[in-house]
């Protein structure tokens, strides 16, 4: 494990705004640090961590959303 502090979001993001970051890429980055984290690999810096916590949220609400209309197109094709 590297004693260098992981910063969440702009790991994710690096320069981007998180309007310019595709919620797939989002929720990919969120999933690889956060399986780096919990194994020991890597730290993150815990002041900070809750708060990038937003963009994963963000990423899997828009993800939902997604989701809830597609279902919702096919439902009303069947119909």
């Amino acid at each position: 494990m590297s004693d260098r502090e992981v910063n969440f979001a702009r790991a994710i993001l690096g320069e981007r705004s998180y309007r310019d970051v595709p919620t797939d890429e989002v929720l990919r980055g969120a999933e690889r640090l956060l399986n780096e984290w919990m194994g020991g690999e890597i730290r993150m810096e815990r002041p900070k961590l809750y708060d990038h916590y937003a963009l994963l949220l963000l990423g899997l609400l828009q993800k939902n959303r997604d989701l809830e209309a597609r279902i919702a197109a096919l439902e009303a094709r069947h119909d």
